[in-house]
């Protein structure tokens, strides 16, 4: 999609599904010369691996994957070990991660904005930094947001909900950040499930969060 000059969007559940798109996003930038950044927005790290994990779901390995830590299989889809330079990755949203996860952060040495950092910082400054991060000497940057980030009010239908994420205009400003960047090339929505929505109230949320991030403001 990115060599035909198309913008793809990946609407997934399982946010496994981003070994797949990240590896297709740094394929096309190889070709081009070049590396992407990556901006990853969750509730968790999902840098666990299958030696560390305490439940076993893939869903909680992808980051690490694509950081050349994890199952073999995934970690090479690229065709290139690590995928992405670590240095121009960064975490935004993070607040749950398992012991042996954070083990895995710190030794790698990804930028994390936990929600304290956010609390304190206030999202603007947050996204001014982590776009500076994923920004530099890149080709430009992937986008990959796992809806279970955002507050359980507002995003109730998702499988791994964790009390005290971003609040509607925070989850907003992250995507009206990325969108003035100028610079992303994809764009992924996770773990939306349908049945576990109310009124449709995440999905809906979902697509105005992809519509923030393409530029969509109120005036």
């Amino acid at each position: 999609t990115l060599g035909r000059g198309r913008f793809p969007i990946v609407i997934g559940g399982d946010h496994a599904v981003a070994c797949g798109t990240i590896a297709g996003v740094v394929r096309h930038a190889a070709d081009k010369g070049g590396v992407p950044g990556l901006l990853w927005f969750d509730a968790h790290g999902d840098m666990n691996t299958p030696q560390t994990s305490p439940s076993g779901n893939v869903h909680g390995m992808p980051l690490a994957s694509c950081l050349g830590h994890g199952p073999q299989a995934l970690v090479e889809l690229a065709g290139r070990t690590p995928m992405l330079d670590v240095s121009k990755c960064v975490l935004v949203g993070v607040h749950e991660l398992d012991a042996r996860e954070k083990e895995m952060i710190r030794a790698v040495g990804i930028r994390i904005y936990t929600m304290r950092e956010i609390d304190m910082m206030g999202m603007q400054r947050v996204m001014e930094e982590a776009l500076e991060i994923v920004n530099d000497g890149t080709v430009g940057f992937h986008v990959s947001f796992d809806v279970d980030g955002c507050d359980v009010s507002i995003a109730p239908g998702t499988g791994t909900i964790v009390p005290g994420g971003t609040d509607y205009r925070e989850s907003h400003l992250v995507m009206e950040n990325v969108a003035d960047s100028g610079r992303l090339m994809s764009l992924e929505l996770t773990e939306v499930n349908p049945i576990l929505d109310v009124r449709n109230q995440t999905a809906e949320l979902a697509v105005g969060l992809a519509e923030s991030a393409l530029g969509k403001l109120v005036l």
